[in-house]
């Protein structure tokens, strides 16, 4: 039988960009399909308060970068876009701890530690991994936390994604031999999280994806698959049938196109939700596991702003230091660029407490007592210059499950451990020590401080590893149980807690999988 493709890509992030090159350099025929739009960098937002570029809200007419997802456990951040949530992210690259190996429904499956490393390499090296070079106000004052705790030899700069060339100054491609486009250094303006507008950030359509494009793989933006059909309606041996539809457009415009294998990479909000509906009546075949071990990183995001005019703390990459506080935890900076206030109109003082009315209570106990701060933070200060987020995540394991709720969307409830909150002692104490050193008064997202809900920028899993079906939803090497040439590369396929931002890991875990793919019969590595 003659495909259209022999693998359909469904998304663009971190999992379908390595599978987009890797399967190209293979000699396969490749099509990407990504729900978002395709930025150039002059596309992207100047501020946080331009919602139409920044915010996915397709309802509305908002066709940016920024997703953001309330479920009744947790609040989800992530990326839309050709290239996924590489346009949105920290740019930050860790390497997960021993930890993270062990534990999980993957655990027992390879030494993964061992087996990931030249992965891990691969993927620094192709992501542009460089260490930050220059510390600023926001970054000076975590490290002068490290050494009031005793953990000045825990703070480091960490490796980020991020062409620290000339600012302003075009040049050649410096990562791929001058097959890559042509790239502009940092200024550290902090606006990674906007969307970089200066060419520094190394998202994947300047690497990965651009390379597969060079290879002859076709990029699909603004499209949306609804379904994915066996076409011997079995367990897809002789290929699918892929559906999709305009994901900006009034008239949604469907197509059809068939492939003889489909990797989901849509990411956990896009890959599981699909998988689940499509579990109901074209896919049956799929594990009951699917839509259990949803993992959250166990992180608090909690903002802290600055009395003291002197200070800059908008200045800076996006994540431009950490600190690890034990052998769970760690803690890092997190900034916007100055004039992207958009966020203090959703965050609220700093309130914890057993219900809804104790936190009122204690908020508002806050506000009379600092009455004159918190003006200044909402109605006088530059919220974007005088304000970071501290980001802290632990690898403490807990998990969600997902499910189909009545509207079609998904639902949250708790799987294994206990429920994710937005009060964690030690990040609080962190807090707490941090707004001391830069003269602050810290604040946290509206539905922390009201409801108890934490928000989370690494939702992972949902489509696990494990030993057969009644485990996980794919094996070891990515690929989904009871079907043929299908595979889940994304953070739904992540199989334990990192404790980390995931993103490197992600793209590790893609690269092994490709390597496990042989090349088309046709060609000859």
């Amino acid at each position: 039988m003659r495909y259209d493709y022999d693998y359909i890509i469904i998304g663009s992030g971190f999992g379908g960009s390595v599978s987009a090159l890797r399967l190209s350099e293979k000699g396969y025929k490749i099509l990407v399909i990504e729900k978002g739009k395709w930025y150039k960098a002059s596309d992207f937002a100047k501020t946080n308060w331009n919602l139409r570029k920044w915010l996915w809200f397709p309802s509305i007419k908002f066709f940016g970068i920024m997703k953001m997802s309330i479920f009744r456990h947790i609040v989800i951040i992530s990326g839309t876009g050709v290239g996924g949530g590489s346009l949105v992210y920290a740019n930050t690259l860790p390497v997960p701890k021993t930890s993270f190996y062990k534990s999980g429904s993957w655990s027992e499956l390879a030494d993964w530690e061992n087996e990931l490393k030249p992965f891990y390499k691969t993927a620094l090296t192709m992501l542009g991994a460089a260490r930050n070079p220059q510390l600023f106000d926001g970054d000076i004052a975590l490290k002068e936390l490290a050494k009031e705790i005793g953990k000045e030899d825990q703070f480091e700069n960490p490796a980020v994604a991020v062409f620290f060339g000339k600012p302003g100054v075009k040049v050649k491609d410096p990562y791929f031999e001058g097959q890559g486009p042509e790239r502009e250094g940092c200024n550290f303006c902090g606006g990674c999280m906007t969307g970089c507008r200066y060419g520094a950030k190394n998202t994947l359509d300047k690497n990965y994806l651009y390379l597969a494009q060079n290879l002859g793989a076709e990029i699909l933006a603004e499209n949306e698959v609804y379904d994915v059909l066996p076409i011997d309606s079995n367990n897809g041996s002789t290929g699918y049938k892929v559906y999709l539809k305009s994901s900006t457009q009034f008239l949604k415009n469907k197509k059809e196109f068939t492939a003889k294998g489909v990797v989901f990479s849509g990411g956990v909000l896009g890959t599981v939700k699909l998988l689940l509906k499509l579990k109901s009546k074209s896919l049956p075949l799929l594990s009951d596991k699917l839509g259990e071990d949803i993992r959250t990183n166990n992180e608090t995001l909690i903002s802290v702003s600055t009395l003291d005019k002197s200070k800059n703390v908008s200045k800076g990459v996006a994540i431009g230091s950490l600190l690890h506080t034990d052998d769970n935890s760690h803690l890092e900076i997190v900034r916007y660029s100055e004039g992207s206030g958009f966020w203090k109109l959703l965050h609220l003082p700093l309130s914890n407490g057993i219900n809804t009315l104790t936190r009122l209570g204690n908020m508002t106990k806050q506000v009379f007592s600092l009455p004159t701060q918190y003006f200044k933070i909402y109605f006088v200060n530059s919220w974007s210059k005088s304000t970071v987020v501290l980001l802290f995540m632990q690898s403490i394991d807990s998990t969600l499950k997902f499910k189909t709720n009545f509207f079609g969307g998904m639902a949250s409830s708790v799987g294994k451990g206990v429920k994710p909150s937005a009060y964690i002692p030690e990040s609080m104490a962190l807090t707490k020590k941090y707004s001391e050193i830069i003269d602050g008064v810290p604040t946290s997202f509206v539905l922390e401080s009201i409801a108890g809900i934490p928000s989370t920028a690494h939702v992972l899993g949902g489509a696990v590893m494990g030993k057969d079906a009644s485990q996980g939803v794919i094996n070891k090497n990515n690929e989904v149980f009871g079907y043929k040439n299908m595979y889940v590369i994304d953070g739904a396929m992540i199989s334990a807690n990192p404790g980390v931002n995931p993103s490197l890991s992600i793209t590790a875990i893609a690269e092994r999988a490709m390597a496990q793919i042989p090349a088309h019969e046709n060609i000859k590595l």
